[in-house]
């Protein structure tokens, strides 16, 4: 498949998968016939350029860095600005009516290796998010949610969430509330609430495990990333090694040379 033919597959297949509405409904009075007439005008007159091209949906998961067990879902509708950099808008739902809880910012190995030292602390790995199937692109042929996996394999990303619309599963605040928040990844089996993957595999008919199988292949691109032991220890489950998902400060990880993989793809991952 072309990379232009799989990515307007993309935009449209990935409609199809978006999984059940927001946790949280906001307080307020019902929108108004002047409000919405205001709604259809801006629709008919104004355009809608930039948000027009977030049209690559993934869903995963993310732990506060501070807070690690307080996890949500992340619905992300991202843009790929060039092949280093690309931009996401974070939701608690693919649903119309989600609430808008974040973004995140997402740039290749080569971009990391140019932040200053302090900058790195903000940017988490993807490796563990990708090899263990968590992150997916639903809705879309597998073959290319593969390709795009391949592509985000040693990656970063720096997230904020602005809204605590999402606790787990359970619906969170009812408005956006107190300072943003800097989200993390997981980078070990167990580290990520059973309940709340369940719960996102069943909305959206996937298995995670399936997922984490059929990437097996992807470690041969993995290398040593930094952060990845970032939260090691702060959580109450038992956790266990990823195959491929290393430390670059563990000795273990000592200095492999993957094979080169595309620097950020043509779709991000969250």
């Amino acid at each position: 498949m072309g990379r232009f033919a799989m990515l307007a597959g993309v935009s449209l297949l990935s409609a199809c998968a978006r999984g059940p509405g927001p946790a949280t409904e906001p307080p307020g009075r019902p929108e108004s016939p002047v409000t919405s007439a205001l709604e259809a005008g801006a629709v008919a007159l104004q355009s809608n350029a930039p948000v027009g091209r977030f049209d690559i949906h993934l869903v995963g998961f993310h732990p506060m860095k501070e807070d690690p067990n307080h996890q949500m879902t992340a619905h992300h509708f991202c843009r790929q600005v060039n092949e280093d950099f690309a931009q996401c808008v974070l939701f608690d739902s693919g649903e119309a009516d989600g609430n808008l809880n974040g973004v995140e910012y997402i740039i290749s190995e080569k971009l990391f290796a140019s932040l200053p030292a302090a900058e790195r602390a903000f940017w988490h790995p993807h490796n563990g998010e990708i090899l263990s199937g968590q992150l997916i692109a639903p809705g879309i042929p597998q073959a290319a949610e593969h390709e795009l996996m391949r592509r985000k394999i040693n990656s970063y990303g720096k997230t904020w969430h602005t809204w605590k619309s999402t606790h787990g599963t359970a619906a969170g605040d009812a408005l956006p509330m107190g300072p943003a928040m800097l989200a993390w990844s997981f980078s070990r089996e167990g580290e990520a609430d059973p309940a709340l993957v369940q719960h996102r595999d069943r909305a959206l008919d996937v298995a995670t495990a399936e997922r984490r199988e059929a990437r097996a292949d992807l470690r041969a691109f993995a290398r040593p990333q930094e952060g990845v032991d970032a939260l090691k220890g702060r959580f109450p489950r038992p956790t266990k090694e990823i195959l491929g998902v290393a430390d670059v400060a563990d000795p273990r990880a000592g200095t492999k040379t993957a094979p080169s993989a595309p620097s950020t793809g043509p779709a991000p991952g969250g």
